[in-house]
């Protein structure tokens, strides 16, 4: 080979031309960037730019010779790539040119293609047959800055109770003994009470701090030391304590809540019965009200009645009991009743069965169990009243005369506790992928030479492929729930039902998240995410439960779903469907239309990156899922098919919108975000993660989309193309995007993470 095969103008544009096409993904805004190069660079003679101009024909690309002749005049040069460089393509074509030419300036129009196209290292690394001098991380990103803004405005207390957890009572450990394992957990439990973090969502007079928003930050670091100590936190301040500040009135605060906010008081939250499941208003557990004696006697009347799965029930003295109440022989639906357990020596009480619901798949630092009621009387005094009161004269008095309406209200208050499972989960997802992705920075494996470093498993594109959306999940669903438990506690907004149907999907989607992603994590690790030391196979079976606890998500993705329906309105029974279409006809049109094609198959980047685009079809798919599943409905009823039958034949249908809904509702929460990041450098980062997210999830259901017409096969191909080279793009900034989760560094005992 001439070592003068092209002169300097043209050879030191060879390396981008070989970059570039080496994806076969050449679009006209790329092809607009490197012309405008060409035609500014005053380095180059008409002759020059006519031969550069004749390598960006797409409809008569670069032959596999002239490909081939431009990677042996590369490898030639002996050239290292230096990936630490600030412009290292650019530097590297200056270089090249250096091999074969005695002028060899570098050149800016070079350095603007490898800045406006967002050309990584890592996109072209392994395309070049040079020594590659490899950079793990960029430390262009500072993650402490990502941290501040995913804490927000919690910063003070996040940042206090992680110093909190330095304790000694929080090192991590293997337990395999579930009494020991429990003690462990219910000390840890106390510890954070003494120093007033059981009772911060509660009001100041009972010792907290009334800021529920706060409260559910730290859920989420609570992962971080274990999933026992977060569920059983959970249960003790959240469900127990949460049911008498949110379902009590003033006497059970007085008599209570300090107690519980301190663990002076443990209780549990006695709702789920064995035969009964996510049905709460189908619980068999009766509260008959005795007008003689002025007490409630709670009875559990059947084998399968019981209360199932409770958490603390081995700990408790006391337990909140959802029963059917009934008073002078009428039910008036499910309420809470505040049941003693055990006496001062902790002995059962007369009539109460407790039983150890023994080993689980995970949290088995968790004493869950089983209780049954036989005839247990407790005072008046004890049902918890907010919403149904029992008068001194013996009859049943509530403020919201519709049952449906009441039995609503009620559950409505607890939704917080789902936010809660949900910041749970994304914890132990965050704390996976930092451990995975940490490892993979690390860890190497093949190379096509035995002369060379072996490659980091973070520069496969497959493991980029794996782990990045994820991560960009991660930030995405941080946001959300965030704004979420923002708006659940805006008291100025009393009418809960759309936060109510807004976390319902949102809990779905992102416990189902945290489990794959967990899972998808260990796979990443290999033997080494098997060995318990290394956290992800705990975290495995401590979150796996998420999906179904607090709400099945399938259930919920019903509840969402229907909500959706009615526009949070309608209630759904025969008599009161055709006010759901109402709502409807005036947001949809019978007709949505036909998708352009021009647009099904629009591939430039700008669009693809475009949030306007990314809007528009998450808001089709769900609109589109919302008339189609109204239409089908209609359809069943008109032939009269009872409504609650209607539904059961779209079902499948339901968890589809609820999906649908629920991944939308996370996006436009996400880009209303960082719109107002006010820092640009990292306002960047944050749109780059928001569009990784978006085009991994449209993606995901490009089947769909490519059903109705909305993508064509060519657009679908561009944006699997678009995810990967996002992924790319972002693979410098892995270290980075996972240190800004915020884990501290003394709970990071995984050893293949450090």
């Amino acid at each position: 080979m001439k070592k003068n095969i092209y002169p300097p103008g043209i050879l030191q544009y060879v390396p981008i031309f070989y970059v570039i096409w080496s994806d076969d993904l050449l679009s006209t805004s790329e092809i607009n960037v490197v012309e405008k190069a060409i035609k500014e660079d005053s380095s180059l003679d008409s002759d020059h730019r006519k031969i550069l101009n004749s390598w960006l024909k797409v409809e008569n690309p670069p032959s596999s010779t002239e490909f081939k002749q431009w990677s042996q005049l590369i490898s030639a040069s002996k050239v290292r790539l230096i990936e630490s460089e600030i412009y290292p393509l650019a530097t590297f074509s200056q270089k090249v040119v250096c091999t074969y030419h005695e002028v060899c300036p570098f050149n800016e129009y070079l350095k603007e293609i490898e800045i406006n196209l967002g050309i990584q290292p890592n996109h072209y690394n392994h395309l070049f047959d040079v020594e590659v001098v490899h950079v793990s991380s960029s430390k262009f990103y500072n993650p402490q800055e990502i941290d501040t803004l995913l804490k927000g405005k919690h910063a003070n207390v996040v940042d206090g109770f992680r110093s909190v957890l330095k304790n000694p009572i929080f090192d991590w450990d293997v337990h395999r003994n579930k009494e020991e394992f429990r003690e462990i957990v219910l000390n840890q439990v106390k510890f954070l009470a003494q120093k007033g973090y059981g009772a911060m969502a509660y009001p100041e007079a009972y010792g907290g701090m009334e800021d529920m928003e706060s409260y559910a930050t730290i859920f989420e670091n609570m992962m971080y030391v274990d999933g026992s100590l977060t569920i059983k936190f959970g249960v003790q301040f959240g469900l127990f304590g949460g049911s008498i500040q949110k379902l009590g009135t003033k006497k059970h605060h007085n008599a209570f809540l300090s107690k519980t906010g301190t663990a002076e008081l443990l209780g549990c939250f006695a709702m789920t019965e064995t035969g009964h499941g996510s049905n709460v208003r189908g619980i068999n557990t009766t509260a008959t009200y005795d007008k003689t004696t002025e007490q409630i006697i709670v009875h559990t009347p059947g084998k399968n009645d019981n209360k199932e799965y409770i958490g603390n029930a081995l700990h408790a003295t006391m337990a909140s009991v959802f029963a059917q109440l009934i008073v002078d022989g009428k039910n008036e639906g499910v309420h809470a009743i505040l049941v003693p357990l055990r006496d001062e020596n902790h002995q059962l009480l007369q009539g109460v069965t407790v039983e150890d619901n023994g080993y689980k798949l995970g949290l088995n630092g968790v004493d869950n169990g089983k209780i049954w009621f036989n005839q247990v009387a407790v005072p008046r005094e004890n049902l918890l009243n907010k919403y149904g009161d029992i008068t001194p004269e013996g009859k049943y008095q509530s403020d919201i005369k519709n049952p449906n309406k009441r039995f609503f209200t009620m559950l409505g208050t607890l939704v917080g506790g789902r936010i809660c499972v949900a910041r749970a989960g994304l914890g132990g997802a965050k704390m996976a992928l930092a451990v995975a992705i940490k490892h993979a920075l690390k860890r190497r494996q093949f190379n096509d030479s035995v002369k060379i470093q072996e490659d980091l498993l973070m520069d496969y594109p497959t493991h980029q492929l794996r782990l990045t959306p994820l991560v960009a999940s991660a930030y995405v669903y941080h946001v959300a729930l965030d704004k979420m438990m923002e708006v659940y506690c805006d008291d100025t907004q009393p009418d809960k039902r759309q936060v109510e149907t807004q976390v319902a999907g949102l809990k779905s989607i992102i416990t189902w998240y945290a489990n794959s992603t967990i899972q998808e994590c260990r796979e990443a690790c290999g033997g080494k995410g098997y060995l318990l030391e290394n956290r992800i196979a705990d975290l495995k079976g401590d979150v796996d439960i998420f999906t179904t606890f607090e709400g099945d998500n399938n259930v919920l993705l019903q509840l969402a779903a229907k909500g959706v329906l009615s526009d949070f309105k309608a209630e759904f029974n025969s008599a009161g469907f055709s006010s759901v279409l109402k709502v409807l006809a005036k947001q949809l049109s019978d007709k949505l239309g036909n998708i352009n094609p021009m647009y099904s198959n629009k591939v430039e980047a700008a669009h693809l990156y475009n949030p306007k685009f990314h809007k528009h079809a998450f808001d089709y798919r769900t609109r589109r899922l919302t008339y189609t599943l109204a239409m089908r409905i209609r359809g069943y009823i008109k032939k009269g098919i009872p409504s609650y039958q209607a539904f059961l034949k779209v079902q499948t249908h339901l968890l589809e919108l609820g999906k649908a809904y629920s991944t939308e509702l996370a996006y436009n929460t996400y880009t209303s975000y960082t719109e107002n990041i006010p820092d640009a450098k990292n306002r960047v980062l944050f749109e780059k993660l928001g569009t990784l997210y978006a085009l991994h999830e449209i993606r995901k259901d490009a089947s769909w989309y490519l059903e109705q017409g909305y993508l064509g096969s060519t657009k679908s191909k561009a944006i699997r193309q678009r995810v990967e080279r996002l992924c790319t793009e972002l693979r410098p900034h892995m270290n980075s995007l996972v240190d800004g989760f915020g884990i501290p560094e003394h709970l990071m005992t995984a050893p293949i993470a450090n």
